[in-house]
């Protein structure tokens, strides 16, 4: 194998990747990445709108982007983004399932023990990390099963193997998208085409917009919460957006094409620190 061939794995030129939750901070950066890489990239989201940085990025990258409005808990509406995408490219090659969060009411936190937690709140996390996951593979999965082939990329979290003392809900629905990855791997490799792969990056601890809060204080120290993850983390750090980049290329290119059905963290140690 020389230089070259290697090169022409990660040149995403004619490739079309569909992204949910890519106006977020680290599937936007992914979606970046691609267009910078050749991809034709559509961002899903329920707002159709990026952040000025994001923006700059995607207008900069050589490949075709486009924005498109749908929800990932609506089947209709999914299916009909979905299908402005395929008007448009014809195909989809990458799907990376990125819609996901957390929601405060779903944490076991001060005076808020585990019997407190609201239905309504863990039946969002459920649905918004599961669900929605489900219904975005579902719809595009058939379409790589009709093309024969395709990539696609599950975000789980660290949380889903070792749980967080408070984000009981995230954590369980985080397990659920591990678990779903390896029974997706094997369907559609066995059922439709071994060409079709499903995989999942774990990210460990990333300043989002929905965490910044909980782990930094206003003038950008640690609360005491980030202080415990920092020093569980080896590297003694958080992780930035493009750190995620180098995992996902590989998994979405023909470097890993015997890969399938694998769980990746990117957590800068955290998995790995017994904790003395």
């Amino acid at each position: 194998m020389n230089h070259s061939t290697i090169q022409q794995w990660y040149d995403f030129s004619g490739k079309t990747a569909l992204v949910t939750g890519g106006t977020g901070v680290l599937c936007g950066e992914m979606a970046a990445a691609l267009a910078g890489l050749g991809a034709n990239v559509a961002i899903l989201a329920r707002r159709a709108q990026v952040s000025p940085e994001l923006q700059a990025k995607l207008e900069a990258a050589t490949g075709e982007t486009m924005l498109v409005q749908g929800d990932v808990l609506d089947r209709v509406a999914l299916e009909s983004a979905v299908g402005r995408v395929m008007a448009r490219y014809g195909r989809i090659d990458i799907l990376i399932n990125g819609a996901g969060g957390n929601h405060p009411d779903a944490n076991a936190a001060g005076e808020k023990t585990f019997f407190d937690l609201p239905k309504e709140a863990l039946e969002f996390v459920f649905d918004l990390n599961i669900m929605g996951t489900f219904l975005t593979s579902q719809v595009v999965g058939k379409i790589m099963a009709e093309q024969g082939e395709g990539v696609i990329l599950n975000l789980s979290s660290m949380a889903a193997f070792t749980p967080l003392t408070r984000v009981v809900g995230y954590a369980a629905a985080k397990a659920g998208v591990n678990n779903f990855t390896y029974w997706l791997a094997t369907y559609m490799a066995r059922e439709f085409s071994p060409r079709i792969r499903v995989n999942a990056l774990a990210p460990g601890f990333f300043i989002g917009n929905q965490n910044r809060a909980l782990l930094l204080n206003e003038d950008g120290s640690l609360t005491e919460r980030g202080r415990l993850i920092i020093d569980h983390t080896p590297m003694g750090r958080f992780g930035e957006p493009d750190e995620l980049l180098g995992a996902m290329l590989w998994l979405l290119s023909p470097g890993s094409q015997f890969v399938t059905g694998i769980i990746v963290p990117v957590d800068g140690g955290y998995a790995a620190f017994g904790g003395v």
